[in-house]
């Protein structure tokens, strides 16, 4: 005889399962009091007080449907992957870096555009490639107009003037300068429209002489509708300086980027210098400083102590001297004449070979011409060059190749010359007077050419660009 237990006490309970099923009496109790645990307080709802365990197979804990206090569902998140846990931040840091990059650089405060301080920073970057192709295939797809006739006059610019404000002057005699030169060649086949190719005086006279002279012509037969600008400096009555920009060629120089106020009111012209000395196949020398290395053979201008000038093959035509305060390199020369005269200034005077254009220039052999976007492709184009007798002369304007802007500087009577900046963002020659007598803050600029894209007040204020100012000599 056995004795009866007490529920909870162990042994069998009498039930109502089938034979061969267990017991559930103890998982029962365990679910009742998790559900009363979990029911919404106030729901007004019994708490569950059972659960059934069935023969179904068992699930996975990790997508098991469960709720949560106000009977939503849950859906199971499943665990990150411990690769993407590694490699995420370091995808997120090497992004970064560029992207802080980027915008230091098209938040500091410069006269650039925003897309033009973007290109600067892919130039930076080394991704100029890039940008060559872009820019390449835009060009390709937007060559100049074939035929046509320009849209405008020739006209010689207009500057401020303030001499009515000043003194009368009488000159007793004419300081020593260089002979008009003779008009401009236009291109064969073309009817000069009027004042093609006739050079017009500019600016104040020095000394009683004019000191610069400007004309417009035609870049080939074929583009007829586009007029390129030229202008013819007496060096024997100007000077030239060299001044560094806030970014080109780098490096920290004093006044960097604008025409100094204590010299405005000499000022008479400006123009663009050569690429980014990253682009330029040789370097920059300032009063005894030196960005890059000035390369033997590298078409270059210079800028001596007492003023004179020379454009001419480094190495052969001029080198390095005590009397030589400035330097620009740029390339390869696109005229040359074999070395020797002109000298500086025409000082002594030169008897010269004529120039040729040089070899190569066609398929900018070697790449000596800039790989930007090559030599073919037309597009607006500078150049610097000397004349035969010491004269400096500036082309720039459109629908120029490194082979046409040659022939253009050679119509103009250069017998050496270097291609300058390419692009229109880059290419700039502008006349400067002052409107209000002895003001120098009242000093304006002209465009030579209208066209052209920088404002005529480029360089009274800090350009991020290196470029040349040119001053009337105090005679």
């Amino acid at each position: 005889m056995t004795n009866p237990m007490l529920p909870g006490e162990g042994g069998e309970q009498p039930t109502d399962e089938a034979p061969g099923v267990e017991s559930t009496g103890n998982i029962d109790a365990l679910a009742a009091l998790l559900a009363e645990h979990e029911a919404p307080t106030g729901s007004g709802e019994p708490a569950a007080s059972s659960t059934t365990i069935t023969d179904a197979a068992p699930t996975d804990p990790s997508t098991t449907g469960r709720t949560d206090r106000k009977g939503r569902r849950i859906t199971p998140v499943p665990p990150v992957p411990r690769w993407l846990r590694v490699v995420a931040p370091v995808v997120i840091i090497v992004l970064l870096v560029p992207i802080l990059s980027f915008g230091k650089a098209v938040a500091t405060p410069t006269n650039l555009s925003m897309t033009e301080r973007a290109a600067e920073w892919m130039r930076d970057k080394n991704l100029g490639f890039v940008l060559n192709r872009i820019e390449a295939w835009w060009l390709t797809m937007n060559q100049p107009k074939v035929g046509g006739e320009p849209d405008r006059a020739i006209e010689a610019p207009r500057l401020a003037s303030a001499a009515e404000a000043g003194p009368t002057t009488t000159v007793k005699s004419v300081a020593p300068h260089l002979p008009k030169p003779p008009n401009v060649k236009v291109p064969d086949g073309v009817l000069p429209v009027p004042n093609e190719g006739v050079w017009q005086p500019v600016g104040p006279l020095v000394g009683g002489a004019q000191s610069m002279y400007t004309t417009q012509v035609r870049p080939d037969s074929v583009r007829t509708s586009i007029l390129d600008g030229l202008t013819w400096m007496d060096t024997k009555l100007l000077d030239f300086q060299l001044i560094p920009g806030t970014e080109e060629p780098g490096g920290r120089w004093e006044g960097a980027g604008q025409v100094p106020m204590d010299r405005r009111l000499d000022l008479v012209a400006a123009f663009n210098s050569g690429f980014r000395l990253q682009d330029t196949r040789g370097g920059f020398y300032l009063n005894g400083q030196t960005r890059g290395t000035l390369r033997d053979g590298a078409a270059s201008f210079v800028i001596y102590a007492d003023g004179r000038v020379q454009v001419g093959k480094w190495g052969r035509d001029v080198q390095m001297g005590p009397d030589i305060v400035a330097v620009r390199q740029n390339l390869d020369l696109i005229i040359d004449n074999g070395g020797g005269a002109p000298f500086p200034s025409g000082t002594p005077a030169a008897g010269s070979s004529p120039g040729v254009p040089a070899p190569g220039l066609t398929d900018n052999a070697d790449g000596a011409w800039g790989a930007t976007f090559g030599n073919k492709i037309l597009a607006w184009r500078s150049a610097v060059g000397i004349t035969g007798d010491g004269a400096l002369v500036y082309g720039y304007g459109d629908g120029l190749g490194s082979q046409s802007l040659a022939e253009l500087m050679l119509r103009a009577g250069c017998v050496r010359a270097m291609q300058l900046d390419i692009n229109t963002v880059w290419t700039t020659f502008n006349f400067y007077a002052p409107s209000r007598y002895l003001d120098p803050t009242s000093v304006q600029g002209t465009k030579l050419l209208p066209e052209s894209f920088k404002s005529a007040n480029r360089y009274l204020s800090p350009d991020a660009r290196d470029f040349v100012a040119v001053y009337a000599r105090r005679i």
